[in-house]
Protein backbone atom coordinates (compact mmCIF):
# COMPACT_ATOMS: atom_id res chain seq x y z
CA UNK A 1 0.00 0.00 0.00
CA UNK A 2 2.96 2.40 1.11
CA UNK A 3 4.68 1.56 -2.47
CA UNK A 4 1.28 2.21 -4.33
CA UNK A 5 0.84 5.50 -2.21
CA UNK A 6 4.64 6.69 -3.38
CA UNK A 7 4.17 5.90 -6.56
CA UNK A 8 1.06 8.21 -7.51
CA UNK A 9 2.62 11.03 -5.48
CA UNK A 10 5.73 10.38 -7.59
CA UNK A 11 3.64 10.33 -10.98
CA UNK A 12 1.71 13.63 -9.72
CA UNK A 13 4.92 15.38 -8.82
CA UNK A 14 6.53 14.06 -12.69
CA UNK A 15 3.06 15.56 -14.27
CA UNK A 16 3.38 18.72 -12.22
CA UNK A 17 6.75 19.33 -13.77
CA UNK A 18 5.61 18.51 -17.35
CA UNK A 19 3.02 20.84 -17.52
CA UNK A 20 4.94 23.75 -15.75
CA UNK A 21 7.43 23.34 -18.31
CA UNK A 22 5.15 22.90 -21.19
CA UNK A 23 3.72 26.08 -20.10
CA UNK A 24 6.53 27.91 -19.68
CA UNK A 25 7.57 26.65 -23.22
CA UNK A 26 4.67 28.00 -24.65
CA UNK A 27 4.95 31.17 -22.73
CA UNK A 28 8.16 31.99 -23.83
CA UNK A 29 8.47 30.59 -27.24
CA UNK A 30 9.81 33.70 -29.91
CA UNK A 31 10.43 32.79 -33.68
CA UNK A 32 14.59 32.46 -34.34
CA UNK A 33 16.49 32.95 -37.48
CA UNK A 34 19.98 32.16 -38.43
CA UNK A 35 21.15 35.21 -40.78
CA UNK A 36 24.34 33.67 -41.59
CA UNK A 37 25.71 30.34 -41.89
CA UNK A 38 27.62 29.21 -38.75
CA UNK A 39 26.19 32.16 -36.59
CA UNK A 40 23.95 31.09 -33.49
CA UNK A 41 20.16 31.64 -34.65
CA UNK A 42 18.90 35.36 -33.28
CA UNK A 43 15.22 35.17 -31.35
CA UNK A 44 13.52 38.35 -33.98
CA UNK A 45 10.22 39.79 -32.69
CA UNK A 46 7.57 41.58 -34.29
CA UNK A 47 8.78 43.55 -37.67
CA UNK A 48 9.19 47.47 -37.11
CA UNK A 49 6.08 49.49 -37.58
CA UNK A 50 5.22 53.66 -37.48
CA UNK A 51 4.53 54.64 -33.55
CA UNK A 52 0.98 54.74 -33.70
CA UNK A 53 -1.18 56.57 -30.74
CA UNK A 54 -4.66 57.17 -29.75
CA UNK A 55 -4.01 60.97 -31.15
CA UNK A 56 -3.62 60.04 -34.84
CA UNK A 57 -6.99 60.88 -35.55
CA UNK A 58 -6.98 64.16 -33.93
CA UNK A 59 -3.64 64.97 -35.30
CA UNK A 60 -4.99 64.47 -38.48
CA UNK A 61 -7.88 66.27 -38.26
CA UNK A 62 -6.81 69.53 -36.90
CA UNK A 63 -3.92 68.89 -39.88
CA UNK A 64 -6.73 69.44 -42.33
CA UNK A 65 -8.59 71.67 -40.37
CA UNK A 66 -5.83 74.12 -40.20
CA UNK A 67 -4.82 73.51 -43.89
CA UNK A 68 -8.37 74.30 -44.75
CA UNK A 69 -8.33 77.48 -42.73
CA UNK A 70 -6.30 79.30 -45.96
CA UNK A 71 -3.88 81.34 -43.11
CA UNK A 72 -0.60 82.15 -43.46
CA UNK A 73 1.43 79.27 -42.31
CA UNK A 74 3.42 79.92 -39.28
CA UNK A 75 6.85 78.10 -38.11
CA UNK A 76 7.02 76.44 -34.73
CA UNK A 77 10.02 74.93 -33.23
CA UNK A 78 10.74 73.14 -29.94
CA UNK A 79 12.57 74.10 -26.83
CA UNK A 80 13.77 71.82 -24.10
CA UNK A 81 10.71 69.42 -23.08
CA UNK A 82 12.54 67.68 -19.49
CA UNK A 83 11.66 65.20 -16.75
CA UNK A 84 10.66 67.13 -13.48
CA UNK A 85 9.75 64.34 -11.56
CA UNK A 86 13.06 63.35 -10.52
CA UNK A 87 11.94 59.52 -9.97
CA UNK A 88 15.13 57.61 -10.55
CA UNK A 89 15.67 53.77 -9.94
CA UNK A 90 19.17 52.50 -9.58
CA UNK A 91 17.83 49.17 -11.23
CA UNK A 92 15.76 50.62 -13.76
CA UNK A 93 17.13 54.15 -14.52
CA UNK A 94 14.94 57.07 -14.85
CA UNK A 95 11.26 56.14 -14.26
CA UNK A 96 10.32 58.82 -16.90
CA UNK A 97 11.64 59.67 -20.49
CA UNK A 98 14.47 61.98 -21.20
CA UNK A 99 13.19 62.78 -25.06
CA UNK A 100 10.00 64.52 -24.42
CA UNK A 101 11.28 66.97 -26.96
CA UNK A 102 12.06 64.67 -29.45
CA UNK A 103 7.94 63.38 -28.58
CA UNK A 104 6.55 67.21 -29.43
CA UNK A 105 8.63 67.20 -32.29
CA UNK A 106 7.58 64.14 -34.05
CA UNK A 107 3.94 65.43 -33.03
CA UNK A 108 4.33 68.59 -35.23
CA UNK A 109 5.77 66.40 -37.36
CA UNK A 110 2.54 64.09 -37.91
CA UNK A 111 1.06 67.21 -38.74
CA UNK A 112 1.64 66.41 -42.21
CA UNK A 113 2.93 70.23 -43.34
CA UNK A 114 0.19 72.15 -41.27
CA UNK A 115 2.75 74.36 -39.36
CA UNK A 116 6.27 74.61 -40.47
CA UNK A 117 8.98 73.51 -37.95
CA UNK A 118 12.09 74.77 -37.18
CA UNK A 119 15.26 73.59 -35.61
CA UNK A 120 15.98 74.63 -32.53
CA UNK A 121 17.03 71.81 -30.10
CA UNK A 122 20.46 70.74 -31.27
CA UNK A 123 21.48 72.77 -33.98
CA UNK A 124 25.10 71.69 -33.73
CA UNK A 125 26.04 70.85 -36.86
CA UNK A 126 24.53 73.91 -38.39
CA UNK A 127 26.84 75.90 -36.33
CA UNK A 128 29.67 74.06 -37.05
CA UNK A 129 29.11 74.50 -40.42
CA UNK A 130 28.19 78.01 -40.24
CA UNK A 131 31.75 78.38 -38.70
CA UNK A 132 33.72 76.81 -41.59
CA UNK A 133 31.69 78.78 -43.62
CA UNK A 134 33.09 82.23 -42.22
CA UNK A 135 36.55 80.72 -41.85
CA UNK A 136 36.54 80.34 -45.68
CA UNK A 137 36.81 76.35 -44.99
CA UNK A 138 33.32 75.30 -46.02
CA UNK A 139 33.23 73.64 -50.10
CA UNK A 140 30.50 71.59 -52.00
CA UNK A 141 33.31 70.63 -54.65
CA UNK A 142 32.72 72.88 -57.09
CA UNK A 143 34.24 76.53 -58.02
CA UNK A 144 31.98 80.07 -56.91
CA UNK A 145 32.31 83.06 -58.84
CA UNK A 146 32.45 86.46 -56.58
CA UNK A 147 32.44 89.84 -57.12
CA UNK A 148 31.37 91.92 -60.65
CA UNK A 149 32.45 91.47 -64.36
CA UNK A 150 35.50 93.66 -63.71
CA UNK A 151 36.48 92.67 -60.01
CA UNK A 152 35.40 88.73 -59.90
CA UNK A 153 36.95 86.51 -58.12
CA UNK A 154 36.88 82.17 -58.75
CA UNK A 155 36.82 80.34 -54.82
CA UNK A 156 36.63 76.85 -54.19
CA UNK A 157 34.29 77.72 -51.06
CA UNK A 158 30.84 78.25 -50.47
CA UNK A 159 30.56 81.83 -50.27
CA UNK A 160 28.28 82.69 -47.07
CA UNK A 161 26.34 86.58 -46.54
CA UNK A 162 24.00 85.58 -43.77
CA UNK A 163 20.38 85.08 -44.00
CA UNK A 164 20.02 81.77 -44.57
CA UNK A 165 18.39 80.32 -41.48
CA UNK A 166 14.60 80.90 -41.39
CA UNK A 167 13.11 82.03 -38.32
CA UNK A 168 10.01 80.37 -36.55
CA UNK A 169 7.21 82.22 -35.04
CA UNK A 170 6.68 80.35 -32.33
CA UNK A 171 7.87 77.64 -29.91
CA UNK A 172 6.84 75.02 -27.56
CA UNK A 173 8.94 74.14 -24.12
CA UNK A 174 7.67 72.47 -20.77
CA UNK A 175 8.31 68.87 -19.14
CA UNK A 176 6.81 66.22 -17.50
CA UNK A 177 6.35 67.51 -14.20
CA UNK A 178 4.25 64.44 -12.20
CA UNK A 179 4.51 60.90 -11.89
CA UNK A 180 1.96 59.45 -8.71
CA UNK A 181 2.73 55.41 -8.22
CA UNK A 182 0.13 53.70 -6.81
CA UNK A 183 -2.77 56.34 -6.41
CA UNK A 184 -5.39 53.49 -6.16
CA UNK A 185 -4.93 49.87 -5.79
CA UNK A 186 -7.41 46.98 -4.68
CA UNK A 187 -7.16 43.32 -5.10
CA UNK A 188 -6.47 39.91 -2.54
CA UNK A 189 -3.85 37.27 -1.39
CA UNK A 190 -4.73 34.63 -0.30
CA UNK A 191 -2.34 31.46 1.01
CA UNK A 192 -2.76 28.32 3.20
CA UNK A 193 -0.79 25.99 4.03
CA UNK A 194 2.16 27.37 1.60
CA UNK A 195 -0.14 27.45 -1.72
CA UNK A 196 -2.39 31.21 -2.50
CA UNK A 197 -3.65 33.01 -4.94
CA UNK A 198 -3.34 36.50 -5.60
CA UNK A 199 -4.90 39.54 -7.75
CA UNK A 200 -4.87 43.35 -7.59
CA UNK A 201 -5.17 46.47 -9.61
CA UNK A 202 -3.35 49.63 -9.47
CA UNK A 203 -3.19 52.73 -10.96
CA UNK A 204 -0.57 55.36 -11.82
CA UNK A 205 -0.40 58.80 -13.25
CA UNK A 206 1.61 61.44 -14.71
CA UNK A 207 1.38 65.28 -15.68
CA UNK A 208 2.76 67.29 -18.21
CA UNK A 209 2.77 71.11 -18.54
CA UNK A 210 3.39 72.60 -21.58
CA UNK A 211 3.64 76.24 -23.00
CA UNK A 212 4.03 78.15 -26.53
CA UNK A 213 6.18 81.16 -26.57
CA UNK A 214 6.04 84.09 -29.24
CA UNK A 215 10.03 83.90 -30.92
CA UNK A 216 10.18 87.63 -30.72
CA UNK A 217 8.43 88.96 -28.00
CA UNK A 218 8.63 86.33 -25.58
CA UNK A 219 5.36 86.40 -24.79
CA UNK A 220 3.35 83.32 -23.26
CA UNK A 221 0.59 82.64 -25.66
CA UNK A 222 -1.02 79.78 -23.99
CA UNK A 223 -0.13 77.06 -21.10
CA UNK A 224 -1.56 73.50 -20.61
CA UNK A 225 -1.72 71.27 -17.98
CA UNK A 226 -2.76 67.71 -18.79
CA UNK A 227 -2.97 64.09 -16.76
CA UNK A 228 -3.23 60.76 -17.59
CA UNK A 229 -4.10 58.18 -15.80
CA UNK A 230 -2.38 54.23 -16.13
CA UNK A 231 -4.35 51.02 -14.94
CA UNK A 232 -2.61 48.10 -14.09
CA UNK A 233 -3.32 44.47 -12.71
CA UNK A 234 -1.61 41.25 -11.43
CA UNK A 235 -3.29 37.39 -11.10
CA UNK A 236 -0.70 34.67 -10.21
CA UNK A 237 -0.67 30.86 -8.10
CA UNK A 238 2.14 30.08 -5.95
CA UNK A 239 2.88 26.68 -4.55
CA UNK A 240 5.51 26.35 -2.28
CA UNK A 241 5.83 23.07 -0.20
CA UNK A 242 7.44 19.90 0.12
CA UNK A 243 6.52 16.31 -1.09
CA UNK A 244 8.16 14.11 0.28
CA UNK A 245 12.14 15.18 0.19
CA UNK A 246 11.20 17.02 -2.85
CA UNK A 247 10.67 20.57 -2.64
CA UNK A 248 8.30 22.68 -5.05
CA UNK A 249 7.82 26.30 -6.05
CA UNK A 250 5.40 26.71 -8.64
CA UNK A 251 4.05 30.14 -9.98
CA UNK A 252 1.73 30.57 -12.26
CA UNK A 253 0.21 34.00 -13.31
CA UNK A 254 0.54 37.44 -15.24
CA UNK A 255 0.60 41.00 -15.25
CA UNK A 256 0.04 43.88 -17.34
CA UNK A 257 0.04 47.67 -17.30
CA UNK A 258 -0.46 50.65 -19.47
CA UNK A 259 2.84 51.15 -21.10
CA UNK A 260 3.88 55.03 -19.42
CA UNK A 261 6.01 56.30 -22.23
CA UNK A 262 3.72 55.56 -24.74
CA UNK A 263 1.04 57.35 -22.47
CA UNK A 264 3.26 60.72 -22.02
CA UNK A 265 3.62 60.75 -25.37
CA UNK A 266 0.23 60.81 -26.09
CA UNK A 267 -0.40 63.47 -23.50
CA UNK A 268 2.19 65.64 -25.46
CA UNK A 269 0.91 65.04 -28.51
CA UNK A 270 -2.94 66.88 -27.09
CA UNK A 271 -0.65 69.29 -25.48
CA UNK A 272 0.95 70.38 -29.14
CA UNK A 273 -2.63 70.41 -30.85
CA UNK A 274 -4.23 72.40 -27.80
CA UNK A 275 -1.65 74.88 -27.94
CA UNK A 276 -1.25 75.54 -31.94
CA UNK A 277 -5.21 75.51 -31.94
CA UNK A 278 -4.51 79.43 -30.02
CA UNK A 279 -2.15 80.33 -32.35
CA UNK A 280 -3.49 78.93 -36.14
CA UNK A 281 -6.96 80.08 -34.67
CA UNK A 282 -8.36 76.87 -35.57
CA UNK A 283 -10.66 75.99 -32.59
CA UNK A 284 -9.43 71.92 -31.92
CA UNK A 285 -12.14 70.68 -30.03
CA UNK A 286 -14.48 69.19 -32.65
CA UNK A 287 -10.86 67.28 -33.48
CA UNK A 288 -10.30 66.35 -29.58
CA UNK A 289 -14.21 64.11 -29.94
CA UNK A 290 -12.33 61.47 -32.36
CA UNK A 291 -10.24 60.55 -29.47
CA UNK A 292 -10.72 56.82 -28.58
CA UNK A 293 -13.84 56.51 -25.65
CA UNK A 294 -14.39 59.52 -26.14
CA UNK A 295 -18.62 58.38 -26.84
CA UNK A 296 -19.72 60.84 -24.21
CA UNK A 297 -22.18 63.30 -25.31
CA UNK A 298 -20.86 66.27 -27.16
CA UNK A 299 -21.59 69.74 -25.46
CA UNK A 300 -23.89 72.28 -28.38
CA UNK A 301 -21.38 74.44 -29.30
CA UNK A 302 -18.82 71.66 -29.94
CA UNK A 303 -21.80 69.21 -31.77
CA UNK A 304 -22.63 72.28 -33.47
CA UNK A 305 -19.66 72.96 -35.01
CA UNK A 306 -18.94 69.72 -35.42
CA UNK A 307 -21.91 69.63 -37.36
CA UNK A 308 -20.82 72.59 -40.33
CA UNK A 309 -17.53 71.05 -40.69
CA UNK A 310 -19.20 67.80 -41.85
CA UNK A 311 -21.84 69.45 -43.44
CA UNK A 312 -20.90 72.74 -45.05
CA UNK A 313 -24.10 73.76 -46.70
CA UNK A 314 -26.36 73.35 -43.01
CA UNK A 315 -26.93 76.61 -41.57
CA UNK A 316 -26.04 77.48 -38.46
CA UNK A 317 -28.71 76.38 -35.57
CA UNK A 318 -30.82 73.94 -37.73
CA UNK A 319 -31.70 70.41 -37.05
CA UNK A 320 -29.35 67.48 -38.59
CA UNK A 321 -30.90 65.66 -41.36
CA UNK A 322 -31.94 62.75 -39.15
CA UNK A 323 -34.76 65.04 -37.36
CA UNK A 324 -36.64 64.74 -40.64
CA UNK A 325 -36.44 61.46 -40.93
CA UNK A 326 -33.39 61.59 -43.50
CA UNK A 327 -30.09 60.27 -42.32
CA UNK A 328 -27.44 63.05 -42.44
CA UNK A 329 -26.06 62.90 -46.06
CA UNK A 330 -21.96 63.13 -46.33
CA UNK A 331 -21.54 61.87 -49.95
CA UNK A 332 -19.38 63.71 -52.45
CA UNK A 333 -19.63 62.12 -55.16
CA UNK A 334 -18.29 58.65 -56.90
CA UNK A 335 -15.37 57.09 -55.75
CA UNK A 336 -13.50 55.02 -58.66
CA UNK A 337 -14.24 51.87 -58.75
CA UNK A 338 -17.53 52.68 -57.20
CA UNK A 339 -20.85 51.16 -58.18
CA UNK A 340 -22.57 53.75 -60.08
CA UNK A 341 -26.03 53.34 -59.02
CA UNK A 342 -26.44 55.52 -55.80
CA UNK A 343 -29.52 54.91 -53.59
CA UNK A 344 -32.17 57.83 -52.45
CA UNK A 345 -30.38 58.14 -49.32
CA UNK A 346 -26.43 58.19 -48.33
CA UNK A 347 -24.50 58.39 -45.25
CA UNK A 348 -21.02 57.92 -44.30
CA UNK A 349 -19.11 56.55 -40.73
CA UNK A 350 -15.80 56.90 -39.95
CA UNK A 351 -12.80 55.08 -38.55
CA UNK A 352 -9.89 55.64 -36.66
CA UNK A 353 -6.43 55.04 -37.92
CA UNK A 354 -6.05 51.58 -37.64
CA UNK A 355 -9.27 50.51 -35.73
CA UNK A 356 -12.43 49.01 -36.66
CA UNK A 357 -14.07 50.72 -33.64
CA UNK A 358 -17.15 52.24 -33.92
CA UNK A 359 -17.26 55.60 -32.29
CA UNK A 360 -19.88 57.69 -30.56
CA UNK A 361 -20.75 59.47 -33.80
CA UNK A 362 -20.74 56.20 -36.00
CA UNK A 363 -23.44 54.86 -33.41
CA UNK A 364 -25.76 58.36 -33.85
CA UNK A 365 -25.26 57.60 -37.46
CA UNK A 366 -26.00 54.12 -37.51
CA UNK A 367 -29.41 54.84 -35.66
CA UNK A 368 -30.36 56.92 -38.10
CA UNK A 369 -29.54 54.57 -40.86
CA UNK A 370 -31.44 51.45 -39.49
CA UNK A 371 -34.85 54.09 -39.01
CA UNK A 372 -34.07 54.66 -42.76
CA UNK A 373 -33.67 51.17 -43.85
CA UNK A 374 -37.28 49.87 -42.45
CA UNK A 375 -38.52 52.84 -45.41
CA UNK A 376 -35.91 52.83 -48.19
CA UNK A 377 -32.71 51.70 -49.86
CA UNK A 378 -29.43 53.21 -47.94
CA UNK A 379 -26.06 53.52 -49.07
CA UNK A 380 -23.51 53.48 -46.54
CA UNK A 381 -19.47 54.87 -47.14
CA UNK A 382 -17.02 53.55 -44.90
CA UNK A 383 -14.41 55.88 -44.91
CA UNK A 384 -11.00 56.74 -43.09
CA UNK A 385 -8.49 59.08 -42.69
CA UNK A 386 -6.54 59.78 -46.08
CA UNK A 387 -3.34 59.46 -43.97
CA UNK A 388 -3.62 55.85 -43.37
CA UNK A 389 -1.73 53.86 -45.94
CA UNK A 390 -1.28 49.96 -44.73
CA UNK A 391 0.13 47.66 -47.22
CA UNK A 392 -2.51 46.03 -49.62
CA UNK A 393 -3.02 42.05 -47.49
CA UNK A 394 -3.36 44.22 -43.45
CA UNK A 395 -5.75 46.77 -45.38
CA UNK A 396 -8.08 44.40 -46.75
CA UNK A 397 -8.20 42.65 -43.13
CA UNK A 398 -9.02 46.29 -41.81
CA UNK A 399 -12.09 46.25 -44.71
CA UNK A 400 -13.13 43.08 -43.61
CA UNK A 401 -13.24 43.87 -39.94
CA UNK A 402 -15.13 47.23 -40.23
CA UNK A 403 -17.68 45.97 -42.60
CA UNK A 404 -18.33 43.07 -39.78
CA UNK A 405 -18.50 45.80 -37.11
CA UNK A 406 -20.94 47.97 -39.39
CA UNK A 407 -23.32 44.71 -40.18
CA UNK A 408 -23.19 43.37 -36.31
CA UNK A 409 -24.34 47.45 -35.08
CA UNK A 410 -27.03 47.26 -37.63
CA UNK A 411 -28.07 43.84 -37.03
CA UNK A 412 -28.48 44.34 -33.42
CA UNK A 413 -30.53 47.81 -34.18
CA UNK A 414 -33.11 45.03 -36.08
CA UNK A 415 -31.65 45.10 -39.88
CA UNK A 416 -30.85 41.47 -40.75
CA UNK A 417 -27.44 40.78 -41.74
CA UNK A 418 -28.42 39.72 -44.88
CA UNK A 419 -30.21 42.88 -46.33
CA UNK A 420 -26.89 44.40 -46.33
CA UNK A 421 -24.43 43.79 -49.12
CA UNK A 422 -21.04 45.38 -50.26
CA UNK A 423 -21.52 47.72 -53.33
CA UNK A 424 -17.78 48.34 -53.61
CA UNK A 425 -14.72 47.65 -52.21
CA UNK A 426 -10.92 48.21 -53.26
CA UNK A 427 -9.37 44.92 -54.57
CA UNK A 428 -7.24 43.05 -52.84
CA UNK A 429 -4.26 44.09 -54.18
CA UNK A 430 -4.98 47.72 -54.44
CA UNK A 431 -3.01 50.03 -52.96
CA UNK A 432 -4.25 53.33 -54.17
CA UNK A 433 -5.71 55.86 -52.29
CA UNK A 434 -9.95 56.71 -53.29
CA UNK A 435 -10.00 60.23 -51.84
CA UNK A 436 -13.68 61.24 -50.80
CA UNK A 437 -14.06 64.05 -48.71
CA UNK A 438 -11.26 66.71 -48.09
CA UNK A 439 -8.68 64.62 -45.18
CA UNK A 440 -10.78 61.23 -46.24
CA UNK A 441 -10.27 58.23 -48.37
CA UNK A 442 -13.70 55.98 -49.17
CA UNK A 443 -12.53 52.15 -47.86
CA UNK A 444 -15.94 50.32 -48.84
CA UNK A 445 -19.49 51.07 -49.67
CA UNK A 446 -22.60 49.38 -48.45
CA UNK A 447 -26.04 48.90 -49.61
CA UNK A 448 -29.03 48.34 -47.19
CA UNK A 449 -31.94 46.83 -48.66
CA UNK A 450 -35.19 49.25 -47.49
CA UNK A 451 -38.05 46.98 -45.41
CA UNK A 452 -35.02 44.71 -44.88
CA UNK A 453 -36.18 44.58 -40.45
CA UNK A 454 -35.10 41.49 -38.55
CA UNK A 455 -37.84 39.61 -37.65
CA UNK A 456 -38.49 39.52 -33.89
CA UNK A 457 -39.55 36.79 -31.75
CA UNK A 458 -42.96 37.15 -29.81
CA UNK A 459 -42.97 35.96 -26.68
CA UNK A 460 -45.86 33.79 -25.28
CA UNK A 461 -48.34 35.38 -23.24
CA UNK A 462 -48.35 33.87 -19.74
CA UNK A 463 -51.78 33.28 -18.24
CA UNK A 464 -52.69 34.54 -15.03
CA UNK A 465 -50.75 31.79 -12.66
CA UNK A 466 -47.76 32.49 -14.55
CA UNK A 467 -47.38 29.44 -16.64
Amino acid sequence: MQNKTNSSARAWRIGLCAAAVALASGCTYIPQQRVAPGEVPILLGPSVRDNVTPMEGVLACFADHVAASARAPIVVSVGDVKDYTGKYSINEGNAITQGGALMVYSALGKLTGAVGVAERFDPVIAERELGYADRRQLGDGMTHRLGNNGNAQVVPWMPYFGGSIHKSDYYIVGGITELNYNINSGGFDISKNQAGAKARTFTASVGVDLRIVDTRSLVVRKTVSLTKQFHGYEVGLNVFRFFGSDLFDVDIGSKGQEPLQLGIRTALEEGVVRLLGTVTQVDPEPCLTLRPGSGAPLPTAVAEKLRTIQNPEAKPGSAPAAATGQAVNLARGPVAGASADASPSASQIGFDIGSSTLGGAAMSTLDQIAALARKQDVEVTLAARDTENWDARKRDGLIDERVSAVVGALASRGIAPGAVAVAWRPDAADTSIHRGEPGLQVIARLRVAGGAEAPRIERPARNEQGK
